[in-house]
């Protein structure tokens, strides 16, 4: 399904929605974390026109969000240049998940520092072999087309890399589809588990590079690494590049790991 049948009934007035056909987002019981702050995030854009764009976000999975659902939206600030919102996912009555947006006017830069390019280049996604085919989370198998951006069967450590694209046009503004796309990617920590076990992402961090990104064919080379796991818990950092190799995203992410 398009990702405009699930945004479809996101007005951005508050109150119930259901979202229809969820079913073919979902990871587990709880929709994937970059489609449920997608829904949060178009609340935000609904709610209040004319925002500038989206240049940071801090979002808090508190619980599962299914079908049925509470939104709502406030701005918490707006300034000159800057606005900040505030939007909320209630399931049962309970926060599921809350998220705080950070809009930006485009200013004359007083600072100019390119992004660091990635180390180990892949290459352009044709010439990398298809990935997690059969495999993974449904929500992956029914949406995304999923590439190696690593050479297959080296020791990574405890990073993923992969190209990825959405399998249908879903004529998403590009930092929407930032939203959706940034957390793709499994924990790096999964790769330096010592027994199988359920993960978890509690929350998402994330700076937006390029507010404006159109990359070639929809793919974008996505990296999940954990800086350090131990006590159940990893944190992690997820870049996004373009497929020329700018990057677009760079952001944190706090992982449970059980087991």
């Amino acid at each position: 399904m398009t990702i405009a049948s699930l945004l479809e009934p996101v007005t951005g007035k508050p109150g119930p929605v259901r979202l229809s056909r969820a079913e073919d987002w979902m990871q587990g019981r709880t929709l994937y974390g970059g489609a449920s702050a997608l829904v949060a995030f178009t609340m935000a854009q609904r709610a209040f026109g004319d925002l500038p764009p989206l240049r940071a976000a801090q979002i808090g999975f508190v619980a599962p969000v299914g079908e049925e659902i509470e939104l709502s939206a406030e701005i918490v600030r707006q300034g000159r240049n800057v606005t900040q919102v505030r939007s909320e996912i209630q399931s049962g009555g309970k926060t599921a998940l809350t998220a705080f947006w950070l809009f930006g006017a485009e200013r004359e830069a007083n600072a100019i520092r390119p992004a660091d390019e990635p180390e180990d280049w892949p290459g352009p996604p044709a010439d990398n072999e298809q990935a997690m085919k059969g495999q993974g989370p449904s929500f992956i198998q029914n949406n995304f087309e999923v590439r190696f951006g690593q050479t297959k069967g080296e020791d990574h450590g405890a990073t993923i890399r992969r190209w990825a694209r959405l399998t249908e046009d879903h004529d998403l503004d590009p930092v929407s589809k930032l939203v959706l796309m940034g957390d793709v990617m499994p924990p790096g920590a999964m790769r330096i588990m010592q027994r199988l076990g359920p993960i978890s992402s509690i929350n998402w961090s994330f700076n937006v590079l390029d507010p404006h990104s159109h990359s070639e064919g929809g793919w974008y080379l996505a990296e999940n690494a954990s800086q350090h796991a131990d006590a159940g818990y990893s944190s992690e950092r997820l870049r996004m590049w373009d497929s020329k190799g700018r990057q677009v995203l760079d952001g944190l992410q706090c992982v449970a790991v059980f087991g």
